[in-house]
């Protein structure tokens, strides 16, 4: 075979139509081996000798996409000073772009011996372990285009691969699960008449399932356990493991930019897949360890803000390099719009503190590719001070614990939670207005795949996590739920009433507030887990979205969630791109404020309204004709007015329509009802009018412009 020089960059195997390049980082090796995988498990062992800044490389005319490969490193291996080079263990290359293949746990793939984890494991990890692969890069994209939504029009969608799609009586059984899944039109024409923007994958970045959890014969369903920030999942492919994946993931992205859908994916570069000092040597551990983990004291044991047994050196350039190569690839190459970063705050943590202008966030912010992706943080981490909603840098848009955890305590009846409510659903300004953010910065949820599901929101006050084998110890204790009268299923019709009600008020709230609103897959089907509120290990039916046949409590929710989110997209008063003046604005004609609040009553709140522990209502008044940014032409944008009556309390309550605001409105969301009425069919009523709001249930009165 030949052996040419090749390249220091880029990193990974290259392949450029007439062989492969292959280069790979590591300061402390003294000699790597890129081993060749044949069909029958054989290697071909190549040293390579060309070094560039601890960059090994060649370039190997004739080696084809699908080829397998990994290296094997030389080198020190003393765990006291963070050394752990171990040839016997084929690892896999940090940057492929694809991976073959299972990692079945044999205790070849430890670097020590089970029993006796001091003594140094030198059985061969080959055949026990993942590939990774060479892949054509090259991909008929036609006349592929980013959608490039703005954010305050958009709505995400949160969901799983497999999990959407595997029951889907629409998709052809052989490609459930699976990227081709989510590009069947059956799949497209569900989210298109939802009307979802966007829609953000759990990880999707190749990953690891666990050897514990393989030992209880449970699965990472959820997938935050990543080993390639590379490659696509193979699991995820209908089509083969061995570049199969790549061609598939970006046929998937193309249909769903067709239907004006973005791709936004859920990255995982706080930890990889090895574990801490007990877990696999698969790749990153085994080519240089001090460089790509951070290190305790005791350099034989791992720091971990994550939970996950490991967290990645912020502060090496080698680990930020790899980041921004990866997340650039999966733009440019990739095509898709944007990311979510899982545990966001160990990004920041230079050394051990939050550092909110951490080396990360400055690459972020210089790179011409990735700063114009969507950048959504996960804002907390497990460490010390790792709670940071409201802390992250003006680029970035956060998911917004406070706006999920409000929400839940008005809607079950939480005392003295009326002001922050105020402050939530107009967008958070509180968090984000100090430092130039806008209402888009706050990307609102009631629901998310970590918790419960939003019907088993309002149908269990504990979790029910028996199925984890971890006696329940696992999963979040308190989850601001309420199951309105009756632990989990039951067949008493007053209690069933109440929960659809107030799965109707959490999704009709979340399209009212002002920010980027989060839907997570199947809320809109009433999707159960039956109580476990930690799902990140069940791959079964209990996980999988279960489709609706006909008309029922399911279709109905659907129909009232597409209402809401059409409702929403149709008028701007309700995605505003600057927060509430609280005060008339000039160039209107009239003189109303462009929010007002009103007790029931329909006064003007006072500051005593608000700090009343018991108060669980008000009224809300949006002025659609003093919305204060222009539009892309710089014109005035005027919208509807409208009312929005909220009554949180446990009493049917009266309800007058202020005065001074409008004088005939019309009812377009009444919660009491399972869907919208139809347009013009609502009730009509005008100022001074008295109405009387069901016990928890929400109205909202339209005024035309």
């Amino acid at each position: 075979m030949q052996v040419w020089p090749g390249q220091p960059y880029p990193l990974g195997a290259t392949y450029d139509g007439a062989g492969t390049n292959f280069a790979v980082f590591s300061e402390s090796a003294d000699r790597i081996e890129l081993c060749l995988i044949a069909e029958d498990g054989s290697e071909t062992a190549i040293e390579l000798r060309e070094t560039d800044a601890f960059v090994r490389h060649a370039y190997l005319p004739g080696v084809q996409p699908g080829q397998r490969y990994g290296f094997r490193v030389h080198g020190p291996h003393n765990p006291g000073l963070g050394q752990r080079h171990n040839s016997a263990k084929l690892l896999l290359d940090p940057y492929a772009k694809a991976m073959s293949g299972n990692i079945d746990w044999d205790e070849s793939v430890y670097g020590y011996h089970f029993g006796a984890p001091e003594r140094r494991n030198d059985l061969d990890s080959a055949p026990h372990t993942m590939h990774s692969v060479v892949i054509n890069p090259y991909f008929d994209w036609g006349t592929d285009r980013p959608p490039r939504t703005d954010y305050h029009r958009t709505v995400l969608y949160e969901a799983h691969v497999k999990g959407l799609t595997k029951l889907h009586p629409g998709i052809p059984e052989e490609i459930r699960g699976s990227y081709a899944a989510l590009a069947h039109p059956a799949v497209i024409e569900h989210l298109a008449k939802l009307g979802v923007t966007a829609i953000e994958l759990m990880p999707v970045h190749q990953f690891v399932r666990d050897h514990r959890l393989r030992d209880l014969g449970l699965s990472n369903y959820w997938g935050y356990n990543t080993i390639g920030f590379f490659a696509p999942h193979s699991s995820y492919s209908s089509t083969g493991d061995r570049g199969q994946q790549v061609q598939e993931f970006k046929s998937m992205v193309k249909a769903l930019h067709a239907a004006g859908i973005e791709v936004i994916l859920d990255v995982v570069y706080n930890h990889t897949a090895e574990g801490n000092h007990l877990g696999p040597t698969l790749s990153f551990r085994g080519l240089d360890n001090v460089s790509y983990y951070r290190l305790a004291k005791d350099q034989r044991f791992y720091e971990d803000t994550t939970g996950t047994g490991n967290s990645l050196l912020m502060r090496s350039p080698h680990v930020l390099q790899m980041i921004m190569d990866s997340l650039r690839y999966w733009v440019t190459e990739m095509h898709v719009d944007g990311f979510r970063f899982d545990l966001a705050a160990t990004l920041a943590r230079q050394f051990h503190e939050v550092d909110r202008l951490s080396s990360f966030f400055d690459l972020v912010q210089q790179d011409p590719v990735v700063s114009q992706a969507k950048l959504i943080a996960e804002p907390w981490d497990l460490g010390e001070g790792g709670y940071q909603v409201g802390n992250f840098p003006p680029l970035w848009t956060e998911w917004n614990g406070m706006y999920r955890d409000t929400v839940r305590d008005l809607w079950r009846g939480e005392t003295a939670t009326l002001a922050e409510f105020g402050s939530r659903l107009t967008g958070s300004s509180d968090l984000y207005q100090d430092d130039g953010r806008r209402p888009i910065a706050s990307i609102n949820f009631v629901t998310c795949h970590d918790g419960f599901t939003l019907r088993d929101l309002v149908s269990y006050n504990d979790k029910h996590n028996e199925a984890n084998h971890e006696d329940s110890r696992d999963g979040e204790s308190f989850n601001r739920s309420w199951n309105c009268g009756a632990e989990g299923d039951t067949e008493d019709q007053a209690v069933l009433a109440l929960r659809a009600r107030q799965q109707r008020n959490f999704i009709a709230t979340l399209m009212l507030s002002q920010g980027v609103p989060m839907l997570s897959h199947g809320d809109e089907l009433g999707r159960t887990q039956q109580g476990n509120n930690n799902a990140y290990c069940q791959d079964n039916e209990l996980t999988w979205v279960h489709w609706p046949e006909g008309r029922g409590p399911q279709a109905e929710l659907l129909e009232f969630t597409q209402g809401m989110i059409w409702l929403r997209r149709d008028h701007p008063v309700f995605r505003r791109r600057r927060f509430f003046h609280g005060r008339p604005v000039s160039g209107t004609h009239d003189d109303l404020t462009d929010i007002a609040w009103f007790t029931p009553a329909g006064e003007e709140m006072t500051k005593r309204d608000w700090s009343t522990s018991y108060a669980k209502s008000l009224t809300v008044f949006l002025n659609g004709n003093a919305i204060s940014e222009p539009d892309r032409r710089g014109g005035k944008i005027v919208d509807d007015s409208f009312l929005l009556l909220f009554n949180a309390s446990s009493e049917q309550l009266e309800f007058t329509v202020p005065a001074g605001h409008g004088e005939a409105w019309v009812v377009v969301v009444d919660t009491t009802l399972p869907v919208l009425p139809a347009p013009g069919t609502g009730t009509r009523v005008k100022a001074g009018d008295t109405l009387w709001l069901a016990d928890r249930s929400l109205l909202v009165l339209q005024r035309p412009a």
